[in-house]
């Protein structure tokens, strides 16, 4: 399982422009023996922390599936759980769950399959049509990618349920034709690279740093595009923390959380413990409702930074140079203690 589990992370992970052969990833240890296999390169087989090169399959049970680079192996799961962001709790997070979402790859899909899939859902889109998706809430959602989610959601009474056909067509818009992400997915690109990112990914201690192909840190390059701390410039505490009266971005201050800075992204991403009760309050109002399909994300005050009405089919932000497509899921490291063996090494 360790075996398989950093040689996928590596087929992920890796840069895209970085070679299968080239490909440089610390790993836990792994008991080259037992697979019979060379996986450090060392000409020798021991106990290696450092797979060179991705093999053609994986190993075990799993050997006959293919190891692709951006793509998950035929029976790959995830679970994630939404939680309350807890004041009181390590990390802010609290042991309540708001949602378990889970995810399994059923069937493995080929590369024509896949561009074939994006470019008929693009088809779709431009006469008007929604995309379809198969299966059912029971036994979880399917899509032309060969994934099926399933999720759970609050009741009224705080105890998690099956979400609805179209509770689940929420969790089904981000996993399936959203070109940002990576076979569909979104977190284990992101994880820290080699063993230490096997836990929970606490963000103390973690840096802000670049997008993959970037240079400015993520997180600042999120706040001086969006002007905010939030998509709908809603958000008055982040506002208050990082702008000033004219509304110019302290970009020394949010510097302070990149690699080598005193602060982490904590400082960045996390509330106030006023803001964080003021917002549990706010969705304890939305689970009491049971009305997701109009969305999960709380605001404290009705935003301002929104259209009230569309009348045209553009909103304007791409002739005003506020659109951008260079959005990158992986991210650079290089800065960091936790950097990958370069290329070759």
């Amino acid at each position: 399982m360790v075996a398989n589990l950093a040689v996928l992370e590596a087929a992920i992970a890796a840069p895209e422009d970085v070679l299968s052969e080239a490909i440089r990833w610390q790993t836990d240890p792994i008991d080259e023996r037992a697979l019979g296999t060379d996986l450090d390169g060392d000409g020798a087989l021991g106990t290696a922390t450092l797979l060179r090169g991705l093999p053609e399959s994986y190993f075990g049970d799993a050997a006959p599936h293919p190891v692709r680079r951006g793509v998950y192996p035929e029976g790959t799961e995830f679970l994630h759980t939404v939680r309350y962001a807890d004041p009181d709790a390590p990390g802010f997070v609290s042991t309540r769950m708001k949602e378990v979402r889970y995810m399994v790859k059923f069937r493995e899909v080929g590369d024509a399959r896949i561009r074939a899939q994006y470019w008929h859902e693009d088809e779709e889109r431009d006469v008007g049509m929604t995309p379809v998706f198969g299966g059912h809430p029971l036994v979880g959602l399917t899509n032309g990618f060969g994934w099926k989610l399933l999720g759970w959601v609050e009741d009224e009474a705080g105890r998690l349920r099956v979400q609805t056909h179209e509770e689940g067509r929420y969790c089904m818009g981000c996993h399936s034709n959203i070109g940002v992400t990576i076979d569909q997915t979104f977190s284990f690109a992101r994880k820290i690279p080699g063993p230490e990112g096997w836990a929970y990914q606490d963000a103390e201690g973690i840096p802000d740093v670049p997008m993959e192909g970037h240079e400015t840190p993520e997180i600042l390059q999120y706040f001086q595009r969006v002007r905010g701390g939030d998509e709908l410039r809603a958000n008055d505490e982040m506002l208050a923390r990082f702008w000033d009266e004219d509304g110019e971005l302290d970009e020394a201050r949010v510097r302070r959380a990149a690699p080598g800075g005193p602060d982490d992204i904590t400082d960045l991403i996390l509330p106030s413990r006023e803001r964080a009760l003021r917002m549990i309050k706010a969705y304890m109002l939305l689970v009491r409702e049971q009305d997701y399909v109009h969305g999960r994300d709380v605001v404290l005050t009705p935003p301002a930074h929104v259209h009230r009405v569309i009348e045209d089919a553009s909103t304007g932000l791409y002739d005003r140079g506020n659109f951008h497509a260079d959005g990158r899921l992986r991210l650079d490291w290089s800065a960091t203690r936790w950097a990958p063996p370069l290329p070759g090494s």
